[in-house]
């Protein structure tokens, strides 16, 4: 009887770029190798937040992510390992100096360089590869998320009004994890829905970055038409390159006029489930979608 093959080990990491253009890379003294910041995801740890993470607790750089690239699949011992990538930035208004770094035993030493000597640098072709590819895709974007809102109380069991229907523990857990996601796009404007379950889930994300909430009646199931709806979309839209990173947060009856409204197929979100979108220039470029365990 053969044995099912295991899981491979999640990881993530960050292609991340400055003027130049330069690129960021790290030397592992335990692999004496030179790659990008990458790292295991914690459990229950979504992949945008963990690649996040990783490039802080490596460089002590904290970045936005860009554009999705393509994951690396490649053995290890005992098993594979997946490691999902994005382009990136140095987030708004954060230092790209890696001067005061203290080396250490994971990671020895952290350095911007040109992309052609990154090239020569690199100790994996599969990170040459990589490097490639984020090089066509670096030129910045803005991130524009659309959220359905978490887990909440089942109609059938609530007797109040349905704006006041709270999430359930699962709900609450998924807008915890939404946060991650969120912080990992640097978003900096938050639009919702007024009812509860729309508010429960974007507040914890709203409360660590210290952004207000923008509660708008017109994104509520009673209150939400198709004209109103698709109006407020593309001024979102149109106003990204000045207002930053945004996320929306609606009910599933509406979602289709917000995807209409944006050109995009409507991917017909699970609960707690995000849609990134990446803009530039007005137009949407790349997608991704994330639902929080």
């Amino acid at each position: 009887m053969t044995s099912e093959p295991s899981a491979p080990v999640q990881a993530a990491g960050v292609v991340t770029f400055r003027s130049g253009p330069e690129v960021l890379l790290v030397h592992r003294p335990k692999y004496d190798d030179w790659s990008f910041p990458k790292g295991k995801l914690d459990r229950g740890e979504p992949a945008p937040a963990a690649a996040l993470r990783e490039v802080e607790e490596e460089t002590g750089l904290r970045v936005r992510l860009g554009r999705p690239l393509k994951s690396q699949r490649y053995p290890i011992r005992g098993g594979e390992k997946l490691v999902h990538y994005w382009a990136g930035r140095v987030a708004e208004g954060a230092s790209d100096d890696v001067a005061a770094y203290v080396p250490n035993a994971e990671i020895d030493h952290v350095v911007w360089l040109p992309a052609e000597a990154a090239a020569k640098r690199l100790t994996y072709p599969r990170d040459r590869a990589l490097l490639r590819e984020a090089l066509k895709v670096r030129k910045a974007t803005t991130p524009f998320v659309v959220l359905r809102h978490g887990e909440s109380r089942a109609r059938s069991t609530w007797h109040q009004d349905d704006r006041l229907r709270p999430l359930l523990v699962t709900g609450r857990r998924q807008a915890v994890t939404a946060a991650g996601i969120l912080a990992a796009y640097d978003v900096r404007r938050v639009v919702t829905s007024t009812s509860a379950r729309c508010v429960q889930t974007v507040t914890p994300y709203a409360d660590d970055a210290r952004v207000p909430l923008e509660g708008l009646d017109l994104l509520t199931e009673e209150g939400a038409e198709k004209g109103a709806v698709v109006e407020l979309a593309n001024a979102l839209l149109e106003r990204l390159p000045e207002r930053g990173p945004t996320v929306l947060c609606t009910h599933r009856p509406v979602l289709p006029w917000v995807f209409e409204a944006l050109g995009v197929r409507d991917p017909k979100l699970e609960k707690g489930e995000l849609l990134v979108m990446h803009v530039r220039k007005g137009r949407i470029v790349a997608t991704e979608r994330h639902l929080p365990g």
